[in-house]
């Protein structure tokens, strides 16, 4: 049996899962959806069917798919629903939650149903605005907004905001709630400087210009969900026989869910009433907390640890955290390092905590393969960019480096000694294993090894400013302790290091 609306009836006498009703299928169409990627339907499209369950949103969802890429025969054979499997830990404990979505209507292909989707514009009760188009998709290119379709995402968006002006006259009610989920930073800033520019580069009238900044909220946002989408196909087998029913589009998501919404309007907070469904959406001034709460507690967290991880053996981020010494060391790093180097008037101490727990149980989820040679690519430019801000802030607020951070630092200069070979990759070697070493900077940092010892090869590092961006050689017995874990690691191995770290045994900043 199919995950159809024609199955519904039967899926209700058999599955774990509860189908939508009639009421929740009939809701008109209040969002264009950008993307239809696993982590648009595993973050908002589920919000958005939890609000719609509560009676709270009372919309669904039109999907725009924007590239070539796939097709969207499952998504017409099921009526457009899935299914989200919740897989995770929450407070220590496993979380197996299973939830029919059908807060998506239809989707449409940009290449074959574009004057389809521009009808959407005349549609009175579309409200909002979503997207995904990965961070490439936030940029300006030369394009033709009057072509069926436009080349960008954003000559897409002008050409539907246009025909929404010319349908509706230029009405200021009609305008849209824009929330792009790139994963950069000021999304909705950069999406509408562009959106403005192609507006002008096409000569667009000025009454358009001003409905389109006006009448119009482009709001910055944030998302923060793992959704690595399909199940393997023994673990598919299972859940399938659990739920009663075969899903073409089921994905897996972890526990954990973050969307955070800048905007400081009463008619935003109006508009997207599916953020009182649950903590999952947060609208909110100013949400540049929440960025440095992820920046720092969760991406940095893996980028001190993602080396030594590595060097130590462990393949998976949850098969470190079941090493007792890794599960200290990272709890440590997080609890005594980062967060002393954040806490702030707008960051607190404890909501700091809560979020480090939750990164936690994240990293501990049993569902989720998380690779480390993965979280290790591109790490020193990860170094600088997650990292370097909060060894500065532990060095202003405690005189001294961090032993967990010089620690994490000296791992990450060990794993990037590799050698190239004839084709120009470059290989590091672990107990006479190579791996290859995927960084933009593996010629530098190979190139450092070479300068003799290992304080000199850490000074040669440290002085680069081009990559650091300044004088982190600077800071205060960074030299001297990144020197000493590295000489540790070579000669006793991660695990030692890991462990006398936690004791607080070498640097005289811990002593």
């Amino acid at each position: 049996m199919n995950l159809a609306i024609s199955n519904l009836h039967k899926i209700a006498e058999v599955s774990t899962a509860v189908p939508p009703d009639d009421h929740m299928l009939a809701l008109p169409e209040k969002v264009l959806q950008f993307g239809t990627g696993v982590l648009l339907r595993g973050l908002p499209d589920f919000v958005i069917n939890k609000a719609n369950q509560q009676g709270l949103f009372n919309g669904r969802v039109v999907l725009v798919k924007s590239t070539s890429k796939g097709d969207t025969d499952a998504f017409n054979t099921q009526n457009s629903l899935y299914t989200v499997c919740i897989r995770g830990i929450e407070a220590g404990e496993k979380i197996e939650e299973n939830h029919i979505i059908s807060a998506i209507s239809r989707v449409l292909a940009a290449a074959t149903d574009w004057e389809e989707i521009l009808q959407c514009a005349a549609n009175p009760s579309l409200a909002v605005v979503i997207s995904n188009t990965t961070e490439l998709g936030i940029t300006l290119v030369k394009d033709n907004v009057h072509a069926s379709p436009p080349l960008s995402f954003p000559g897409k968006l002008l050409a539907f905001l246009y025909q929404r002006f010319k349908i509706f006259n230029g009405d200021v009610e009609k305008g849209l709630v824009v929330v792009p989920t790139e994963l950069i930073p000021g999304n909705a800033d950069k999406l509408l400087a562009i959106v403005l520019e192609l507006a002008h580069q096409h000569g667009f009238e000025i009454a358009f210009i001003e409905w389109l900044e006006n009448a119009n909220h482009f709001c910055n946002s944030l998302v923060d969900r793992i959704v690595p989408g399909k199940f393997n196909e023994a673990e598919y087998s299972k859940v399938e026989q659990e739920l009663g029913y075969k899903d073409e589009l089921m994905i897996m998501s972890e526990k954990y869910a973050l969307w955070a919404i800048e905007s400081d309007s009463e008619k935003v907070r109006q508009v997207l009433s599916f953020s009182g469904a649950d903590d999952t959406t947060i609208i909110a001034a100013d949400i540049s907390k929440f960025r440095d709460l992820k920046l720092r507690l969760l991406n940095g967290s893996h980028t001190f640890s993602c080396a030594l991880a590595w060097l130590a053996g462990f393949t998976t981020v949850k098969e470190a955290m079941a090493d007792g010494t890794f599960s200290r060391y990272i709890s440590q790093l997080m609890y005594e390092a980062i967060i002393p180097s954040i806490e702030s008037e707008t960051i607190t101490a404890l909501e700091a905590k809560r979020f480090a727990a939750a990164v936690l149980d994240r990293y501990r989820n049993p569902y989720i393969d998380h690779l480390w040679e993965n979280i290790c690519t591109q790490s020193s430019s990860k170094m600088v960019t997650r990292n370097l801000g909060l060894i500065h802030g532990y060095s202003n607020r405690f005189g001294h480096a961090s032993a967990l951070m010089s620690l994490g630092m000296a791992a990450h200069i060990l794993y990037l000694k590799a050698t190239a070979d004839a084709d120009g990759n470059y290989y590091g070697n672990l107990h006479g294993n190579s791996y290859l070493v995927t960084d933009q900077h593996a010629a530098f940092y190979s190139d450092a090894w070479q300068a003799g010892d290992n304080k000199a090869i850490v000074n040669t590092i440290f002085k680069n400013e081009e990559l650091w961006g300044g004088d982190i050689h600077e800071v205060t017995g960074l030299n001297e302790a990144v020197n000493d874990w590295l000489i540790l690691l070579q000669q006793e191995g991660a695990k030692i290091a890991m462990e006398k770290a936690i004791q607080e045994k070498i640097l005289i900043d811990e002593k």
